[in-house]
């Protein structure tokens, strides 16, 4: 099985959320977490804070710098995601489309064959 990385992102600009809507929001992530694990295709997954609570950390000549703050500096940062072992791309973008009637606008990608456990 591979594993692909499904990503929502956080719009700078977006209107805030109600509680109301963000408790709607949460019940309806929680109810497709449970169908991924009940099915076998959750690996991990989670919401991310604010790009401002970022913190970048680079080595350059053996010398280590962190800067506070996102490492790009743009309106979409990523939000949050998923993990999950699926058996061909079809299936992750079916998932893909449950998630992205609740969060909005869902990043398919594949990991590296190379870089996956054998």
């Amino acid at each position: 099985m591979k594993q692909y990385l499904l990503s929502v992102h956080y719009v700078e600009d977006a209107p805030e959320m109600s509680a109301d809507e963000m408790e709607t929001l949460f019940a309806a992530t929680g109810r497709i977490n449970d169908e991924m694990v009940a099915k076998g295709a959750w690996v991990f997954g989670g919401g991310l804070t604010t790009p401002q609570s970022a913190t970048v950390v680079r080595i350059d000549n053996g010398a280590t710098t962190m800067t506070d703050g996102p490492f790009v500096e743009a309106k979409e940062h990523i939000a949050g995601f998923w993990v999950l072992k699926c058996a061909d791309l079809d299936e992750a973008l079916a998932w893909a489309e449950k998630c992205a009637a609740v969060c909005g606008p869902i990043e398919v990608r594949p990991f590296d064959e190379h870089s996956q456990p054998a």
